[in-house]
Parts: structure tokens; sequence; C-alpha cells
């Protein structure tokens, strides 16, 4: 969650109330960190509330139900490999996919009072992609507009591993762990198919069947391989 301002209702209803079910149901190993680099890509200009919105977001988060004795609580930039696979990770990602990613385009025309014609906001799938799979995370909490996000995420590990791993092993992993709707139909793509992008599926995917009882916020899995260089 970054810290652009105070949490409201719908960053409640949205995401915590659902952070705070997973930590409650003592089956995951939960953690949740203050995006305060996130905030950067589009409050670069003026950073001097991010500080005091860190503290106040963590303050509301442990008020809320959150509980660091169960949940690893942090701020992302105290954490420099996030950035460092970020960079990594940006080396082999097209730029085309970034630009057909819908919450980018949405942004672009409903945001007028920033400028927001950066990298970094374009580039915030690739931070995102960096923030899951260097926690080798299992299942990503996410909301409805978040889930091309995690899709992307996908696609950049089928790429980094595609250039520095058996292809063949890389193709069997993701068909093992994706989600019946986000698998693909057929035969392993050749290598030509890793330099552009792969279509969305029209439907929304159902969760993995083990995470099904969080209709809520679709858990989808992300890569547990990817390693940096």
């Amino acid at each position: 969650m970054r810290p652009t301002g105070n949490l409201h209702l719908g960053n409640y209803e949205g995401a915590l109330k659902n952070w705070i079910r997973l930590q409650d149901s003592g089956e995951y190993e939960c953690y949740y960190f203050i995006a305060d680099w996130h905030a950067l890509t589009s409050d670069y200009a003026d950073t001097s509330a991010i500080k005091q919105n860190t503290l106040d977001m963590v303050s509301d988060w442990v008020a809320a139900g959150l509980d660091p004795a169960r949940s690893t609580i942090f701020v992302q930039s105290q954490v420099p490999e996030h950035a460092e696979l970020h960079l990594i990770l940006s080396a082999v990602t097209p730029l085309g996919w970034l630009e057909r990613v819908p919450t980018y385009k949405e942004q672009r025309e409903n945001i007028n009072e920033k400028d927001i014609g950066n990298y970094a906001f374009l580039g915030y799938p690739v931070l995102q992609a960096a923030d899951i799979i260097m926690y080798k995370a299992d299942a990503v909490p996410v909301g409805k507009d978040q889930a091309p996000h995690v899709e992307m995420t996908r696609e950049i590990v089928r790429r980094f591993n595609h250039f520095y791993r058996r292809a063949q092993d890389v193709e069997e992993l993701w068909q093992r762990h994706l989600p019946r709707g986000l698998r693909r139909r057929g035969a392993r793509e050749d290598a030509d198919d890793d330099h552009r992008p792969h279509a969305h599926p029209p439907h929304r995917p159902r969760p993995p069947r083990g995470l099904r009882r969080l209709p809520d916020a679709p858990l989808l899995r992300a890569s547990r391989d990817c390693r940096p260089l």
C-alpha cells in the first residue's frame, strides 16, 4: 500500500480487511510493506508527506488488526534488494508490455494534476514484480484492478527464465502452478513469442483451488524460481 495519503474505507475493505483474514487464518507467512518507492512513481515532485504518511499508515494497520508478532511489516525502501531486482527485471521487460497495461492507460487519461509521464510510473508493474518474486510468494492478495499486474509478473518471470533457465523447465513449472484460467493452450511457444506480450484471458481467472474461500480478493500464483543474476 502506497503512503500517499490517509487510510480510507476503500483501503480497508479492498485490501486491509483481507490481509487481516489471511494473517488470522494461520496458514500463511504474511509480508506487508509500506510501498514508499511506489509512492515516488507519482509523488516524486513533493516527497515531504511520505515519512509522516508511512508512520500513520503503520499505526492504522496495527489498530485495524495486523499483528507484527504474526506478520512481517516493513518499509519497502529499507530493503534495497527491491530496487536491485527491479533494475534487473527492467532490463528484460519490453516497453510494449508496460504500455499495454490497462491501469496505465486509464490513469494516464484520468490523472491531470500530476506529471506521470515518467519511467517510474510506466515501470510500476516491474517494481511490483520484484516485490512479489523476491519473497518466493506462493500467492498474492490483490484487487481486481491489480490482477493484470500479477499476470505481468508471470510474463516477466517467463522472459527472465527464457534467457537464464531451460525454457522447457520454466513452461512446465508455470503450467503446474497457474490457475486454469491463466494456462495457455497447446504446445510451448517458440523463442520469438517471448518478445511480445501474450493476450490476457477475457474473463477474470478463478483463484487457485486451495484459496477459493477468499472470493473478494483473488489470489494468483507467482513464481517461486526466479533468482537475481
